[in-house]
Formats: C-alpha cells, structure tokens, sequence
C-alpha cells in the first residue's frame, strides 16, 4: 500500500487537533456540544449553520473551498455520527477512470473516510455509531473529511471536470 506524504500531514493535523478537542470538550460533555467544539475550530468567516429537525442534529460549516456537513441522529448508543462533503458533480466522461481512482483511493489514503456517489456527486464521508464516541474520535472524523475533501476537489475537479 503506497502513502502519500502530503496525508500524513493530514493525518498529523487531525490527531493533533483531536487531542486538543477532548483537552478542551472533556468527555462530559454530550455529543451535540462535543461536535460544536470541533466545528467552531474549523468553520471558516463565521460560517458553521445548525439545524435541528425530524433527522436529528444537523450542522454545515465552510472549510476551504468544501461545504462540510455533521449530522447526529441523537444521543442514543445506537444514534449515527455521519460526517460528509460534496467533492463534485459526477462526471459524464471518464466514468471508470475516476470510478477506479476513488477506489483506489479508499484503499490507500482516506483513512476511516470513504468516496462515494450520492445523488450523482462524488462525496467524502465517514460514518458510525456513537456507542463509544470520543471526543477525540469526533474531532478527527469531522476533522479528516474537512481536510481531505479540501484537498482532493480542486484535484479531481482539474481531473474529472
């Protein structure tokens, strides 16, 4: 399996930034709380929106040039963390080439995120129950989808179109 260099940092940030999260969340706090800490961290001009409906808890905040968004089913151990963003519209063209790039991907260098297509768009996401959530696991799912979708739009934009 090969390692890009530039998600090692990625990878770096991420931890660093999780540690900090659950130094200062502490993990009595719940999880709606422990997720607002994270995005007020990375949310860019003020951008983080919350919404709370029939779905559960839903956030949206800026990052980069991505949309990030956090939804919290609820608080119950078997409620869902999913953290995604939006990379691009499907392409028409090149469908198998940018199909087995994702994949190859998965495979090699989006950590506990995936690609996927939803809706026609490629998106980056990360999924779990929250049984067991850390504050430090929080900070980081929401933290790698953030900066690795940040980093691959602009690159399977040029690409893919």
């Amino acid at each position: 399996m090969t390692t890009n260099p530039e998600l090692e940092v990625n990878q770096e940030t991420s931890e660093a930034m999780a540690t900090e999260t659950e130094e200062l969340t502490g993990a009595s706090l719940g999880y709606k709380e422990q997720i607002e800490a994270v995005i007020a961290t990375l949310a860019e001009n003020d951008s983080a929106m919350f919404q709370k409906n029939e779905n559960g808890h839903l956030w949206r905040f800026q990052y980069g040039s991505v949309e990030v968004f956090v939804q919290l089913t609820g608080e119950k151990d078997e409620d869902l963390l999913t953290v995604w963003s939006a990379i691009m519209p499907f392409p028409k063209q090149k469908e198998n080439e940018l199909m087995r790039q994702l994949l190859e991907m998965n495979g090699s260098g989006t950590f506990e995120t995936k690609f996927a297509i939803i809706n026609d768009q490629v998106v980056l996401l990360t999924q779990r129950i929250v049984d067991g959530l850390s504050p430090s696991e929080i900070s980081r799912a929401i933290t790698l989808v953030a900066s690795l979708a940040d980093e691959y739009d602009d690159k399977l934009k040029s690409q893919y179109g």
